[in-house]
């Protein structure tokens, strides 16, 4: 069942044409990866299908329903949900409160999705005292991603997840994105590390100045001579 589908988006800022035609789905329990290099339209496909930016044509549809000129806390409600670049986090707040205000669109006690957090990423156990401002730039992403699922969205959105973390640290970032999705939730993942997000990945797209310039299965992209040259550095 398809999640996630925009339709020939066109989205400007001003007179800028920045998205051109843009056509990406996600289905259900599918993990996505929107690969392309800086101002390839990467970010403002997620600001568009969050709601932040309106597309002028196209549109935007989720769980079965046009959104397009829906609010971005109608989408929230729906099922999405997003772990921003640079993670985020509530810096003075401890690592428990970060959580808890990832569930404030829910009313209820959440204390069982906060153990299903931590059974994610015990580090978070660990941390839970700690002020967020002081965990390490790995331990802000295990946060800000435990914070996105404490809505318990249907689609996660991931904006760089690997951006800013020191080169060892990024293998085991990954392996806790693949975790997510095997435990159910949909992830559109947009990463400049085209090589680690392939190697997650179902499927994926490449922008290039606005354009999907290819789409494909993510093992027939990771063979693709034309990706490899430009993104892959081979």
């Amino acid at each position: 069942m398809t999640l996630l589908e925009l339709r020939d988006v066109d989205t400007f800022y001003g007179q800028i044409h920045i998205l051109q035609s843009i056509s990406i789905n996600v289905s259900e329990g599918e993990l996505v990866c929107l690969l392309g290099g800086n101002a390839s339209g990467k970010s403002t496909t997620l600001k568009t299908i969050l709601g932040i930016v309106e597309p002028r044509n196209g549109s935007v549809h989720f769980a079965g329903e046009d959104v397009t000129r829906r609010p971005t806390s109608d989408r929230v409600s729906l099922g999405m949900a997003i772990v921003p670049e640079n993670r985020r986090v509530f810096a003075p707040m401890s690592v428990l409160e970060n959580l808890e205000m990832g569930a404030y669109l829910r009313s209820g006690d959440v204390s069982e999705d906060i153990e299903r957090v931590y059974e994610l990423f015990p580090r978070l156990h660990e941390r839970r005292k700690q002020k967020a401002g002081t965990l390490s730039g790995g331990e802000q992403q295990m946060l800000a991603m435990g914070r996105a699922l404490m809505s318990r969205p249907r689609l996660l959105l991931m904006d760089e997840p690997s951006m800013g973390l020191a080169p060892i640290l990024v293998e085991r970032n990954f392996e806790l994105i693949k975790q997510v999705n095997d435990s159910g939730v949909s992830i559109l993942m947009v990463e400049q590390n085209a090589n680690m997000a392939l190697s997650i990945a179902d499927r994926g797209y490449v922008l290039a100045t606005g354009r999907i310039a290819l789409a494909d299965e993510a093992d027939a992209l990771l063979a693709n001579d034309e990706l490899k040259r430009a993104y892959l550095g081979r």
